[in-house]
């Protein structure tokens, strides 16, 4: 089994194009739009042509199917189509599924997209409402009477129980805060440029749900990111330094569920990022000590703190500490909180950046980016690196 030892597919194949629209609240236009704007960007970076495309990779929370995708963008006969289950978890997979079938020749030239208006039209912060039956469904209506009704009152539950186990404040989350809005403060493309915040901010915002205030949570975007994958031969032969697959996996943990598996032996950390982790590390024979740059999924701050010590970049409990120390360069965009909230897309295009040498907060000598999805359900990560 995978999961018991290193697989093959890291060095096969190198994200090649990124495109996205703005981020803004409003977007005016549709979700198909935002999508087909996003991948003909990220094939005008990677000096290709919808021709050149055979493949297709999305979310299952996509309004805009590959098919139709593919048609709007005038991209024309298809050898592969995907999509990837459970929210922002599935961000890395999509780049996963994209590596595995160009690295058995399903196909050639594979675009990973997301694009959703989640502002101005299903805004996810708003929580359960009206839902059909599901059999996963089934674990959210066993809290949903206690009033845990958001993606905010899940978090809660494992954040409180994380602070009491460690002895630790509220006011340890802000540490990622403000990290992710110092990165968006220099980013122009962040909906937070020029907006840097301190400790004293993160203090002082509003409670949503305790202990998590207002600068705990990220923001809500629309927008579209896309991602061009293809051979690691094929991509030295394009005109941007391809950001190699080093190593990718997924991860679900025992007792699993979305967002509220509160019936595990402890919730103070996120055993299916450490299955991703446990993966990443074997399959790249790589080491924390070896990752210049970090993008990890901060739809939550508590659940980056837990990320970090899954990895084992520092102990339990210790991950508020490690950011304030600023061990490792953290969402050098502005991350979720203070970027865009892409489902983690956004966050892939950065680590691209990293490694291309391009970004607005460049770290220098940054030759690999660990870049991780949503916590807290099946989830999913990269390690990209130079190639060479």
């Amino acid at each position: 089994m995978s999961i018991r030892r290193p697989d093959t597919l890291g060095g096969k194949a190198a994200v090649v194009g990124i495109g996205a629209t703005e981020f803004s609240k409003n977007s005016g236009r549709s979700e198909l739009k935002l999508a087909v704007e996003a991948v003909g960007a990220a094939l005008d970076d990677a000096g290709l042509t919808p021709a050149d495309v055979d493949g297709l990779v999305t979310f299952t929370m996509d309004t805009s199917p590959e098919i139709t995708v593919a048609q709007a963008a005038g991209i024309g006969e298809l050898s592969f189509f995907s999509r990837i289950h459970y929210g922002g978890g599935a961000a890395c997979a999509t780049v996963q599924q994209a590596a595995l079938a160009v690295a058995s020749g399903v196909a050639d030239v594979v675009v990973c997209y997301r694009a959703f208006n989640e502002r101005s039209g299903r805004r996810f912060g708003s929580g359960v409402q009206r839902r059909e039956p599901t059999a996963e469904g089934a674990a959210l209506g066993w809290n949903l009477p206690s009033g845990l009704l958001t993606p905010a009152s899940w978090v809660a539950m494992a954040a409180q129980r994380y602070l009491h186990t460690y002895g630790l404040e509220p006011e340890v989350f802000g540490q990622v805060a403000v990290a992710d809005r110092r990165h968006a403060a220099r980013n122009p493309a962040a909906y937070f440029h020029g907006q840097p915040i301190t400790l004293a901010d993160h203090a002082a915002s509003r409670w949503i749900v305790e202990p998590l205030r207002l600068l705990d949570c990220c923001q809500e975007t629309d927008g579209g990111q896309a991602l061009v994958v293809t051979s690691v031969e094929r991509a030295r032969d394009l005109p941007r330094p391809p950001a190699v697959v080093v190593a990718a996996a997924q991860g679900a943990g025992r007792s699993q569920e979305q967002m509220t598996s509160f019936y595990r032996d402890g919730l103070t950390g996120l055993p299916e990022t450490g299955v991703v982790a446990r993966q990443l590390w074997r399959s790249s024979g790589l080491a924390p000590a070896d990752i210049g740059v970090g993008i990890l999924y901060d739809h939550f701050t508590p659940f980056v703190l837990m990320q970090l010590e899954e990895f084992g970049f520092c102990g339990p409990g210790e991950g508020g500490a490690f950011v304030a120390a600023d061990a490792l360069p953290l969402n050098t965009h502005g991350g979720q909180l203070g970027e865009a909230y892409l489902h983690g897309m956004n966050g892939i295009a950065e680590a691209v950046r990293q490694i291309r040498g391009t970004s607005v907060n460049q770290v220098a000598g940054a030759a690999r980016s660990l870049v991780t999805a949503g916590t807290g359900v099946p989830t999913s990560g990269l390690i990209l690196g130079a190639d060479g």
